[in-house]
C-alpha cells in the first residue's frame, strides 16, 4: 500500500488544472489511494481511478453529486454516520483547518471498508476557500500486516506449552529491567520458580498430566499477575517471573502469593485431584547485575528452598 501525500491548502489555478490537463489526470490516477474535489456546496467535482476501486463507484456515478448525498454512508468507529454529521470535507471548508481521520465507507457491493482520509481546503487567488480535496487510504493491508508481525511475534516469544513468554524473551526482558534499574533507579525483582516433585508426576501419571500440570501453574500465576510482570518459562519444570516497582517487602508478597495459589489448586487426573507445590527463590536487582548474576542468585535461593522442604519461598 502506498502512502497517501501530505496536503496542504491548495489554490484554484491547481486543481482546475486537473479538469483539463490529461497528464494530471493519468498521474493522479496512478494512485492507489482515492483523491475526490467538491466545491464549496460539497458537490464532487473530481474522482480518481483509485477512489472508484476503493469504493466500487464509477467517477460517471459520482461527479456532480453531492457528498452529503450520503452515497458511500461514511461512519465513524461509534457508528456516527458522517455524511450527515461531523463531516471533515464541511468543516475544513468551514474553517480551513486540514483534517485527518480513520473512518469506514460501503463499498458499492456492501461491504465496510476502513480508509484513513485526509482533507484540505481549495483556494481561489484571493485566499478565498472555495472547496476541499479528500485523500482516503485503505488500510486493511497495513492492519493485516500489523496483525501478522503480531502473530510472528508470539510464535517467536511464547512457550508452546504452557502459552507464557519462551526463554529468549524472558532473558531479553531481564537484560532491560537490569538496564533500566541501572539508568533510571526502576526497582525490579526477579522470582525463579520450580515445581517440586514434577518427577514423580510425570513418572506416576506420564507426561500427558505432566504437561497439563505445567499449563495448569502458568494458568494460576498469569491470572494473578500485576500489569507489568512478566512470566516466562525458563526450561522444564522451572520458571522466571520478572516484577516491575517493588521493594522487598512488596517482592516477597508476590512471591508467596504465587507459591499460595499454586499450593491451592488442583488439577483433575482420572477422577482426583492432584495438588503440587512450587519452590521459589526471589531477589531484587542491582544496578550492578548482568542477567547472568541475577539469575544464577534466584537460582541458588529456590534450591535453598528444595532443600529446606520445598512449598516455600527465599528472599535473598
Amino acid at each position: 500500500m502506498t502512502s497517501s501525500p501530505q496536503i496542504d491548502a491548495l489554490p484554484i489555478g491547481y486543481i482546475s488544472s486537473f479538469a483539463s490537463s490529461s497528464f494530471h489526470e493519468q498521474l493522479l490516477d496512478r494512485l492507489h489511494d482515492g483523491v475526490y474535489f467538491v466545491d464549496r456546496e460539497r458537490r464532487i467535482q473530481y474522482w480518481n481511478k483509485g477512489a472508484e476501486l476503493l469504493t466500487g463507484y464509477s467517477s460517471s456515478e459520482v461527479v456532480g453529486k453531492y457528498c452529503f448525498d450520503n452515497l458511500l454512508l461514511h461512519v465513524d468507529g461509534a457508528g456516527r454516520a458522517l455524511c450527515l454529521e461531523g463531516c471533515p470535507l464541511a468543516a475544513t471548508i468551514q474553517d480551513g483547518e486540514c483534517r485527518e481521520a480513520e473512518i469506514f465507507l460501503r463499498h458499492k457491493l456492501g461491504h465496510r471498508l476502513p480508509v484513513s482520509l485526509r482533507a484540505a481546503p481549495i483556494m481561489d487567488a484571493n485566499g478565498l476557500i472555495i472547496g476541499a480535496v479528500e485523500i482516503f487510504s485503505d488500510v486493511t493491508v497495513k492492519r493485516n500486516i500489523e496483525r501478522r508481525v503480531g502473530e510472528l511475534e508470539n510464535i517467536a516469544f511464547l512457550d508452546p506449552l504452557t502459552g507464557v513468554k519462551s526463554r529468549r524473551y524472558i532473558e531479553l526482558k531481564v537484560k532491560q529491567a537490569i538496564e533500566e534499574t541501572s539508568q533510571f533507579n526502576r526497582a525490579a525483582g526477579l522470582l525463579m520458580i520450580d515445581v517440586d516433585h514434577f518427577k514423580r508426576v510425570n513418572d506416576t501419571y506420564g507426561h500427558q498430566v505432566g504437561d497439563s500440570v505445567l499449563r495448569a501453574i502458568c494458568q494460576t500465576i498469569n491470572a494473578n499477575l500485576r500489569l507489568g510482570d512478566i512470566l516466562g518459562r525458563w526450561g522444564g519444570e522451572e520458571f522466571l517471573l520478572i516484577v516491575r516497582d517493588v521493594n522487598r517487602a512488596s517482592l516477597a508478597a508476590v512471591a508467596e502469593k504465587c507459591r499460595m495459589l499454586v499450593a491451592a489448586s488442583a488439577i483433575p487426573v482420572r477422577g482426583q485431584h492432584l495438588r503440587v507445590t512450587i519452590s521459589v527463590g526471589a531477589t531484587l536487582m542491582a544496578a550492578d547485575d548482568s542477567d547472568q548474576s541475577v539469575i544464577n542468585r534466584t537460582d541458588e535461593l529456590m534450591y535453598f528452598s528444595k532443600s529446606s522442604g520445598r512449598n516455600r519461598v527465599t528472599l535473598g
